[in-house]
């Protein structure tokens, strides 16, 4: 299968943007789109839902799913995009919050760089506007000498803007949206005036469960959003296929050479963080020590992705149990301490007594430094 059908993506860029890397099937969407668009979408809501879960349009174009869990989760997102109230996608690290953030961004209204990286040093000004100083020494506040940022530009033009790590921002800063999303104005004091939205703005944000305690959002401002919880893969079936799906996106985009053997070795490597993850082997038999980590998903995208580039480069050609050893060790402990103890007791108890498993038993152990 194409890592990325539909992809008109320009060679030396690493990682195209969404609306970059999946122009053709948003194009084919837009040319099947007959259902209504609310004001000034690329696409009805329908069709941004097949775009995110993907399905087979009427002239046949196949459009590749790019989230892969409960279709519920999907349309009750896109809705919200619809109304006016902002979509905070919230999860533990790894359940790919900024990757639906981003195509929901693409689909909707082609422009998904619109984004503010929440960090505990996040300024006022990345999420309201800036000063050229420049300019403001020269000629004193005007339109001119002010720098707007992504949320003040998507308002001018009727686009969706993206925060990242809400939770990470400051809770001051983080209050600079209340006026935002309620009123849907900017106020400039500078300058007593103000920047109004345009129909079809709306703003998307991502924040980890985990990260509650950090900078927990006020209840004015988590009043402003519908919140949405993107859980992680029910099943090993589906958290194989969306880890089958990335790492196929990822080896196109880094050329690696092609790799025999990494079906079996993938689904080896979700085994082995379902169950940690959950405390519990496959059959339920056997109660498990769980790592400090998550986890994610992300991690084992990583891994295996890690593991296929050895393989290729290093290697034979094909994925074993060695190329993804070191690289579950380095995902599991966190804190060489507690996690250490945690994965040992894992391969004695879990992986030692499957008889078909003994080379991944071996790579591990060697893998280990002690």
């Amino acid at each position: 299968m194409s890592a990325e059908s539909g992809a008109q993506v320009d060679q030396g860029v690493l990682r195209a943007h969404a609306e970059d890397a999946f122009a053709g099937e948003l194009a084919a969407l837009a040319a099947a789109d007959e259902r209504p668009r609310p004001p000034r979408w690329r696409l009805s809501p329908w069709a941004v839902a097949t775009y995110l879960l993907g399905g087979t349009l009427p002239d046949g174009t196949v459009i590749s799913p790019k989230y892969i869990g409960p279709r519920r989760i999907v349309e009750v997102a896109v809705t919200t995009l619809a109304t006016d109230r902002a979509l905070l996608l919230l999860g533990v690290p790894g359940t790919a919050k900024t990757w639906v953030s981003e195509h929901l961004a693409a689909a909707v209204c082609g422009d998904s760089t619109l984004l503010v990286q929440g960090t505990a040093g996040t300024p006022e000004e990345a999420i309201r506007y800036g000063w050229n100083y420049a300019r403001l020494l020269a000629h004193g506040p005007s339109r001119a000498a002010m720098v707007a940022g992504p949320v003040m530009r998507a308002m001018s033009r009727g686009l969706v803007a993206r925060v990242e790590e809400l939770t990470r921002i400051p809770a001051d800063v983080q209050d600079s949206l209340i006026t935002i999303l309620s009123e849907k104005t900017l106020p400039v004091p500078e300058l007593n005036d103000e920047v109004q939205a345009v129909r079809g703005f709306n703003l998307i944000a991502t924040a980890n469960d985990r990260d509650r305690g950090v900078n927990e959002l006020s209840s004015a401002l988590r009043r402003r959003f519908n919140t949405v919880v993107l859980p992680l893969p029910a099943t090993a079936d589906a958290e194989v296929e969306i880890v089958s799906r990335r790492v196929a996106q990822l080896g196109s985009g880094l050329e690696l050479p092609p790799v025999a053997g990494a079906e079996a070795e993938l689904r080896r490597v979700v085994t082995v963080f379902r169950e940690l993850r959950a405390g519990l082997t496959e059959d339920g038999r056997t109660r498990l020590k769980t790592p400090s980590g998550p986890l994610s998903t992300a991690e084992v995208i990583s891994v295996v992705t890690g593991g296929l580039a050895l393989a290729a480069h290093f290697g034979d050609g094909v994925l074993r149990s060695a190329d993804v050893a070191a690289g579950i060790l380095g995902a599991v402990v966190k804190d060489p301490a507690a996690d250490t103890l945690v994965w040992r007791e894992y391969l004695e108890t879990a992986v030692r007594p499957r008889a078909d498993w003994q080379d991944f038993y071996r790579a591990c152990r060697d893998a280990d430094p002690v």
